[in-house]
């Protein structure tokens, strides 16, 4: 497992700059996430065997979601899923958005993306 974001807790709210989300991005080992600084999130296209195995990954991320109370934008079409993260409340990627990048990322690796 890669390096986890270490943030004070009230910092986990406080919007990243753009050369902040890009450190960050490296850091965490993030090379397939693209920061898009005009929507202020970060995003991620996977391509899965077939509709099951997205569809299942969708399942197992809708759920920590709801567990965390920090949902993405998403898009299916058939085998792929493109996923993007931002903290609407913040206005912009958070270090939420960053965490829940990782545990994506660790999912989609155990999924088959």
């Amino acid at each position: 497992m890669t390096d986890e974001l270490q943030l004070p807790a009230n910092e986990e709210l406080q919007v990243l700059g753009t050369e902040q989300v890009r450190q960050q991005l490296t850091e965490l080992e993030l090379p397939n996430w693209e920061y898009d600084e005009e929507e202020q999130s970060i995003t991620r296209w996977l391509a899965f065997r077939d509709f099951g195995q997205a569809f299942g990954f969708m399942t197992r991320v809708a759920l920590e979601a709801e567990r965390r109370q920090h949902h993405p934008e998403w898009f299916n079409l058939y085998n792929r899923v493109e996923i993007s993260f931002t903290t609407h409340d913040a206005g912009g990627v958070t270090a939420r958005d960053l965490e829940f990048a990782q545990w994506v990322e660790d999912v989609a690796a155990s999924s088959g993306a």
